[in-house]
């Protein structure tokens, strides 16, 4: 059966999609002209995801286990992935969040090549009692720098705020030096044998490939024998209200770093996920982007610059909105002045000129992206994996109004606030 095709005329692009015999989606956007083919072979799986039923019996593993398993994932019996990727002249790489697990590659030849090693490391995991052993320490040592660095342990922090004791978004995606001694090669079997299941899959190529060949490749390197995806167990959020309203630490900065964020609930799945999503962005490019009254406001009087940014999470199953920068003045100065223009802008709405100029600037920044194929091809995976189509996001973002942002913004209260902050060494 040829591959479902799917045209956006209006922004030049084709999707073709398809489902394999074994449960596994693939799709491929080709780009004619370009020498250039990304390759993204994703799990459903992330260091937020410790807790699952297989098999009728619940497991919990320790926090670290996704990130672990993507640094194991490349060893092979008569080698090492990425030496074997790099010799046919890819660009190999890696990454584990809170919910996602990619693996993939770049190239301008040979491209038939690296996608079967690709599918086939990432699909067979080989490694031993002591190279698990090895790993350990090279991990601990990731662990520790990342400790170090002061964006890190802000955005931990007010995760702590936010979150109650064991919700897994309270530890980093790589666990601690603690949590990763109890890692066995068994741990990581068992999980890979769990989520590395074509089913709980995507396999995404954006550039230079012929779509029925990549699936072709795929079929082969796969077969066909498919089993179901385990079922995630999420951990309670506590609800709204933050658990703790302040956090701070001293550490080498030239000037405090702050976050502030809330919590508004789980997160939805399928079509309206995507709506939200793209509703979220361009409110919050209305209230406190660039060129929204409040940023120019507040960069005029120096409590702002241009490190200070907005967005929404929607790893382990939660909404989490965040603002954070750095201020040369007092971080609780800017946690008062956004809940000032917050409020207003909830109780008289945003101005519609302003909508309407963030959305076509919202238009454009989507059609620029379509530019990145790494972005693209990761984007194929990640929307998947929330239920909708990425390519959708065009027609959603032209049927938005301001009343949909203006609904979108009184979600948030203030009284749910968090304030975390990173102040410079005294002396």
């Amino acid at each position: 059966m040829p591959m479902k095709k799917t045209d956006s005329p209006a922004v030049g692009e084709t999707l073709y999609e398809s489902v394999l015999p074994n449960g596994l989606p693939v799709f491929v956007i080709p780009k004619p002209g370009y020498r250039k083919t990304f390759a993204v072979f994703a799990a459903n799986y992330g260091g937020a995801d410790r807790r699952f039923v297989r098999d009728g019996a619940e497991r919990e593993t320790p926090a670290g286990v996704a990130h672990y398993l993507e640094h194991k994932m490349f060893d092979m019996p008569d080698g090492d992935a990425l030496m074997a990727l790099t010799a046919a002249g890819a660009d190999p790489n890696a990454f584990t969040s809170e919910d996602m697990t990619a693996y993939h590659f770049e190239c301008t030849d040979r491209f038939d090549e690296s996608l079967r090693t690709l599918l086939s490391f990432v699909s067979e995991p080989y490694f031993t009692p002591e190279s698990v052993d090895r790993e350990r320490g090279i991990i601990a040592q990731e662990i520790r720098m990342v400790e170090d660095a002061p964006d890190f342990a802000v955005y931990m922090d007010l995760m702590r705020c936010l979150f109650p004791e064991g919700h897994p978004l309270r530890d980093a995606v790589a666990g601690t030096v603690d949590s990763i001694r109890d890692i066995t090669p068994e741990t990581l079997y068992d999980c890979h044998r769990a989520f590395y299941v074509p089913s709980n899959m995507a396999l995404c190529v954006v550039g230079n490939a012929d779509p029925e060949r990549v699936e072709r490749i795929a079929r082969e390197v796969l077969g066909a024998e498919g089993v179901p995806a385990p079922e995630k167990l999420r951990a309670d959020d506590g609800g709204l209200r933050p658990v703790e309203t302040f956090a701070h630490r001293r550490m080498d900065v030239a000037a405090p770093l702050f976050m502030i964020g809330a919590k508004l609930g789980p997160a939805v799945r399928g079509p309206e996920a995507q709506r939200e999503r793209i509703i979220a962005a361009l409110a919050l490019r209305c209230l406190v982007g660039r060129s929204s009254p409040f940023y120019l406001r507040q960069y005029a009087d120096g409590l702002l610059n241009s490190t200070f940014g907005a967005d929404v999470d929607y790893s382990a199953g939660q909404t989490v909105l965040a603002f954070d920068g750095e201020t040369p003045g007092d971080p609780r100065r800017v946690l008062d002045a956004l809940t000032e223009e917050l409020t207003r802008v909830q109780r008289e709405g945003l101005d519609r000129a302003l909508f309407d100029r963030q959305k076509k600037a919202s238009l454009g920044a989507r059609i620029r992206g379509l530019m990145s194929f790494e972005g693209l091809g990761v984007s194929l995976a990640s929307a998947h994996f929330a239920g909708f189509r990425a390519m959708d996001g065009f027609e959603v973002l032209g049927s938005l109004t301001a009343e949909d942002a203006d609904a979108w913004l009184r979600r948030i209260d203030p009284n749910d606030f968090a304030l975390a902050v990173v102040e410079p060494k005294e002396g």
